[in-house]
């Protein structure tokens, strides 16, 4: 077996990791936005209790909380399938260090404008909509990409509960072919294609909606 025959087979399992990431991605996107506004919105009970989200959901190790989710749960009588496990695992502890890169983010946008706009009679969620939410991503997007980063290094514990993406597909190819150095060798260079391919998205995106005046060259 050839080396572009290892890639190939691999390749197969290609689909799966890109759609695990994309999941946990996306469930990370959307309860870390979700905490971010609320915290700025909240009352400080409310605050307080999504600071302890945040705190406690960061000081969990991905693999332990994958197995509390999908091995855990079913002793409850809720029995959750592969991929919204990852997205209960993965996917939460990601939202929890994403709303920390959203929270420093708003912080950053300029008290001035939002003064004028309560000044002009917008409401706090209107301010927060208008104002603060599209400066908010611009300034998020190196601590986004260094999450979604993390996220793809962390999608091979998705063969742990039964999805076959490339980890999986390497384990079952080393143990028929012996072959361990060539086979995680390719591992590792679809990983890095994956990540390039992630990152020159996200810089295109970065140059689109760069802040006026701070250019780099």
């Amino acid at each position: 077996m050839s080396f572009w025959n290892i890639l190939a087979q691999l390749a197969q399992g290609l689909v799966y990791t890109l759609w695990v990431t994309l999941v946990c991605s996306a469930t990370g996107m959307a309860v870390g936005l979700a905490v971010a506004g609320l915290r700025r919105m909240g009352s400080p009970i409310l605050t307080s209790i999504l600071d302890g989200y945040t705190y406690v959901f960061r000081g969990i190790p991905v693999l332990v909380m994958l197995f509390m989710v999908y091995f855990g749960l079913p002793s409850l009588g809720l029995k959750v399938s592969p991929l919204p496990a990852m997205a209960l695992s993965l996917g939460l502890i990601a939202s929890a260090y994403l709303a920390e890169v959203f929270r420093g983010a708003l912080d950053s946008v300029d008290g001035s404008e939002i003064l004028a706009a309560e000044a002009m009679g917008m409401s706090r969620l209107q301010v927060f909509l208008h104002i603060e939410l599209p400066q908010m991503f611009r300034f998020a997007v190196p601590g986004m990409v260094n999450e979604f980063t993390s996220i793809l290094k962390y999608s091979p514990f998705a063969y742990t509960v039964g999805i076959p993406e490339i980890t999986k597909q390497a384990m079952t190819l080393t143990a028929t072919t012996l072959r361990g150095i060539e086979i995680y060798l390719a591992v590792g260079m679809l990983y890095f294609a994956i990540y390039r391919v992630l990152l020159t998205g996200v810089q295109w995106l970065e140059r689109r909606h760069q802040i006026p005046g701070m250019e780099t060259n």
